[in-house]
């Protein structure tokens, strides 16, 4: 089976030649039409008629089209398609009471299309966009199956669904008031206070909705959801904006909720999704063109596959390598000489302050930074960066710095090309930078788009681009794998790494995401306190220290994965936990199954 798709934010037919028609031999030979234009300009190919030679992919000079050979038996498995040459989904997840089914895979191949199923917010219409089937067509097309009891019941309105939306950041545009008005209106599991304070909202219950910080807006979603009396509950990325504390407690109480509930979860931290799931369906395709949920594994094995990334039942390989991660800890020493070293640095806004210990970073080093959020990462990035003065300490200021910000703003008007080339024009288009950062972040199919338009992971891929770009002693990244789904965070994380190493240059990177700190740091800082009242700074310590510090204050503790080296959170109190505590490893453990 060959299905053709066009992606139409990357088509720029006015900026083209029309090369996709103009080179299609069937049509330069008088065959056939082949591709033809629609109403709007942009190509529609003949999938009938399409002989998969490619030449029409290969001359689109933005990327704009795909023709895909997918196994025949999918064809009777699709679930969706949404329009000629557009997106289309095959399968479907089933919830099972009593466990977590995780979903696992790249934005842009159908997990929220397939919720959205599953909540009976959109109709599956079974591949026919044309005259889409009633939802009892839809039931006599699954009968005799798992999925068809699910939909019937929901269908039926015999199930009700509560769903944590992906993009929390909008909430604040749809709805108004303070924080308790919104939870006072779904007290049906728990009351307002009790949500409150299992997610840390006591404080912000009179507070704007508008006012929130990304951290607290997700918080507020995870809450009203959990707050619903559902059968099923659908979370999309729950751990959005959260520190490696709170993504542990909402991944606690989402799995206490599973006991008796049917509960499906969204998540591209691995470590989390590993530590909260039971099951998982990975989902595996192309971005804008299709995607395929398998069948569900068992967690540990479903995740192994897809670091491997490939599908040994389906005979699929859908990464050109595995992601691999090393069993112990990376070498402690370092023989290079120091970059910038600073002093106690103290900092005073007031309601907030900051203490940071003497410290330096070498040349060459990477400096992963972790800690709560609101103690102090931010401000310290700031200081070294030149943004804010310390009101004690020292800091070399001579360095030159690139920054990239936590909060990154599409306020740039033109298109992505023209910012990069603005940034730095030789550096971009040197070769290395090409195979080193274009090519890995995916940059090559944005060029033209506009700045404005770019959602939030292709504005944080082209953030670290700018960064890494410009020409600097040290590169400060602040939360680099925000907005990413997991193939970008290893991609991005490898990235960062790679420039680090063949450039010689240092880099400070704060984030929560573990499997990500795993793979571009060579230390850690660690950071602690109060947070939103006085943080505590201490490091750079090797990666053995600085991990069992960090997670010493989380009181949580990883294994490794026998098969992958994997970093996984042990069970609370189980017997590795408890052994590793007592030995003070609370990350770098003996390997196990």
């Amino acid at each position: 089976m060959r299905i053709a798709a066009v992606l139409y934010d990357r088509c720029q037919n006015r900026k083209c030649n029309k090369e996709c028609i103009k080179f299609c031999p069937l049509i330069r030979s008088g065959v056939t039409e082949c591709i033809t234009l629609g109403e709007r300009g942009k190509p529609i190919i003949s999938e009938t008629l399409c002989q998969g030679c490619g030449i029409c992919v290969n001359k689109c000079q933005f990327d704009a089209i795909k023709i895909i050979g997918l196994a025949d038996e999918l064809k009777s498995e699709m679930v969706h398609q949404y329009g000629e040459n557009m997106f289309r989904l095959y399968r479907l997840p089933v919830p099972k009471k009593g466990i977590v089914t995780g979903i696992l895979g790249p934005n842009g191949i159908g997990k929220t299309t397939a919720i959205k199923m599953l909540s009976g917010i959109e109709i599956p219409n079974l591949g026919d966009y044309q005259n889409p089937p009633s939802k009892e067509k839809v039931l006599e097309y699954y009968a005799g199956t798992e999925m068809h009891t699910y939909l019937k019941s929901v269908y039926d309105g015999n199930v009700k669904t509560a769903m944590k939306p992906q993009y929390v950041d909008l909430l604040p545009k749809s709805v108004k008031g303070v924080v308790r008005d919104l939870l006072d209106k779904v007290q049906e599991r728990m009351t307002t206070e009790e949500a409150a304070e299992k997610l840390d909202l006591t404080e912000v219950l009179d507070r704007q909705l508008d006012k929130l910080s990304g951290g607290e807006l997700q918080r507020l979603a995870v809450a009203a959801t959990l707050m619903k009396d559902a059968d099923v509950y659908f979370f999309d990325e729950p751990s959005s904006y959260l520190d490696i504390y709170q993504r542990v407690k909402v991944a606690r109480l989402i799995k206490e909720l599973s006991t008796d509930k049917q509960v499906i979860v969204i998540e591209h931290d691995i470590a989390l999704l590993d530590f909260l799931a039971d099951n998982v369906n990975l989902v595996y395709g192309s971005e804008g063109a299709y995607g395929v949920f398998t069948l569900p594994r068992q967690v540990r094995t479903a995740i192994n596959v897809y670091l491997d990334g490939y599908l040994p039942e389906e005979n699929i390989r859908f990464r050109d390598r595995p992601i691999e991660f090393t069993a112990s800890p990376p070498r402690g020493e370092w023989n290079t000489g120091s970059l910038v070293e600073f002093t106690a640095l103290s900092k005073d806004f007031g309601e907030f302050k900051l203490d940071v210990s003497p410290g330096m970073v070498r040349i060459g080093e990477s400096v992963g930074i972790v800690g709560p959020n609101a103690t102090g990462k931010t401000t310290f990035v700031k200081m070294l960066a030149g943004e804010i003065a310390a009101d004690s300490g020292k800091v070399d200021t001579e360095l030159k710095v690139s920054y990239k910000p936590q909060y990154i703003s599409a306020d740039f008007d033109g298109t992505v090309k023209e910012l990069l080339f603005t940034t730095a024009f030789e550096t971009v288009q040197s070769g290395f930078f090409q195979g080193e950062v274009i090519e890995p972040l995916g940059i090559n199919h944005l060029m033209e788009k506009k700045v404005a338009n770019l959602s939030g992971g292709e504005l944080q891929r082209v953030a670290i681009t700018v960064c890494l770009a410009q020409e600097a002693d040290i590169y400060l990244l602040d939360e680099p794998s925000a907005y990413l789904d997991s193939n970008q965070r290893m991609n991005a994380a490898r990235t960062i790494r790679r420039m680090m190493e063949k450039s010689g240059k240092s880099g400070m990177i704060v984030d929560h995401d573990i499997y990500f700190l795993d793979m571009v740091s060579d230390s850690l800082m660690v950071f602690g306190g109060e947070p939103g009242h006085h943080g505590l700074g201490d490091g750079p310590f090797d990666m053995r220290e600085g991990m069992n510090r960090f997670l010493k204050a989380v009181d949580i503790t990883f294994r490794r994965d026998a098969e992958s080296h994997r970093p996984r959170i042990n069970k609370p109190d189980s017997r590795l936990d408890r052994e590793q505590k007592a030995a003070g490893e609370y990350y770098y453990g003996t390997d196990v199954a």
